[in-house]
This record gives C-alpha cells, structure tokens and sequence, in this order.
C-alpha cells in the first residue's frame, strides 16, 4: 500500500505541474487573441482614393509617396490589429513620407522592439528616418530610440510617452494626444516629460480621443470624442507631417 501511495504521488507531481501551465498557457493566449480588429468598412470608405503605392515587406506595410528623402517608422498600440492605421499612415505619406508600419508579434511591440533596425536596412535611400508610435508603440519606439543614438531625426508619440531617458538625447519630439482621451494616463504622461530632451512639440486635439489615432472602433475606458474619426487622423497627419517636414526644411 505504501508503495502504491508513493507512486500517485509522483503521479500528482507531475500532472499538477503539467496542469498548471497548460492552464496558464491557455490563459495567455485568450487574452492575445482579444485584440481590437481594424475596422475595415471604415478604412474602405476613408481610403477610397489612394495616392501612394502600398505593399507588404516582410509583413510590414510600406506607404511610398516616391522619392521621399524622410521616412518614418510606426509601431501601432498594443493589441491593436495593425491595418488600424493604414489610414493615418496614408494621410502621412501623400503629403511626401516614405511609412513602414510595423507588423508586430501577437500585435504587442515588446515582442519586437527593434523592428525598426530591419527597416532601415530595407530602405537606404532615406535621408532621415523619425520613428514613432501609438500608446504602448510610442513608449516601445523610446527604447530602440535610446538603443540608437543619433540615428533618428524624431520621434512621434501618439497618446504616449516615453518609457527611457532621452534627456540627454539630441532628438525632436512630436507629442499628440487628444482632449478626450481616458486610456492616457495623465500623471504618468507628465511624469515622463522630463525624460525628454528639451526641443518637444505637444498637440492636444480639441474632442480627440485615444483610439481615433486608428480605426479600430471604441477603445474600452476610453472618453467620448467630440470629432469624428476620420477628422482625428486628418488632424494627426497634417500635425506630423508638417512637423517632420518643418523640421527637415529647417536643418
């Protein structure tokens, strides 16, 4: 009996363990499956026209203008399908860009926070390179930021902030976040200001929101825009553009 005893009990040693992680493991991958999906009826409709060549690199989505000199990379938010800003990235790149968005693993950008490296390689005909991102995709374009320094021209943070210290860092930054929006955590937002180098802009989007920086539909926690959609990323890309091309007339 004592032998029988000690056998289920290296039989329970073994299937509680094995038990446990498929537990958790299946509980990993429910929460990386419920993403938000872009909303393709929107997109349609918003991008009927389309006034830059697109196509798909290495799972990534290039928007080329033709013969852009600047370039910008993109992580999109986290858990957020990334044909979501198809529509900002086209916005940006007709008015003269070269856009890469970032395919990410699982669609979270801590899973490859140096997509950026690959694409820079793809593309050595750009002059100057900015990278930027979308909540959870700024903060991670902060890290290959600091991972580089001097290779970027700026760096863009949508409903973001950064997560290194760039202080000492001689890099430009666009910060857009609209009034509306209750994802964004203010105090932290604020907190992060000083581990940015002194030459930032900040927008504030009168009636934006989180999620209208895609299309992707309501962001839960989020507050109510006071704008629609497609005037958010009208707004947003006019912003950036002008920005990175202001600021590349100016050097």
């Amino acid at each position: 009996m004592k032998r029988n005893g000690g056998h289920k009990r290296k039989i329970l040693w073994i299937v509680i363990p094995v038990a446990v992680f498929a537990l958790l493991l299946s509980a990993c991958l429910i929460y990386l499956e419920n993403y938000y999906h872009a909303d393709d009826d929107a997109i349609a409709a918003f991008s009927a026209e389309r006034t830059v060549e697109e196509r798909a690199i290495d799972g990534n989505t290039v928007f080329d203008p033709g013969n852009a000199k600047i370039g910008l990379i993109f992580y999109p938010g986290g858990k957020v399908e990334q044909e979501a800003y198809a529509p900002l990235m086209r916005e940006v790149s007709a008015g003269g860009v070269l856009c890469v968005l970032c395919r990410m693993p699982f669609r979270l950008a801590v899973f490859d926070t140096h997509a950026a490296d690959e694409v820079r390689e793809t593309f050595p005909e750009i002059e100057q390179w900015y990278i930027g991102g979308h909540s959870l995709g700024g903060a991670v374009a902060s890290i290959e930021v600091q991972a580089h320094p001097g290779v970027y021209a700026g760096m863009i943070l949508l409903a973001s902030f950064s997560d290194k210290d760039l202080s000492g860092e001689s890099i430009r930054v666009l910060s857009v976040y609209g009034s509306e929006d209750r994802v964004l955590d203010r105090s932290a937002y604020e907190q992060a200001k000083s581990l940015l180098p002194d030459d930032v802009t900040e927008t504030v989007i009168e009636g934006g929101c989180h999620a209208y920086f895609g299309m992707y539909g309501a962001q839960d926690g989020d507050g109510e825009p006071r704008i629609t959609n497609e005037e958010q990323i009208r707004i947003t890309a006019k912003t950036v553009t002008d920005w990175m091309i202001g600021g590349n007339a100016a050097g």
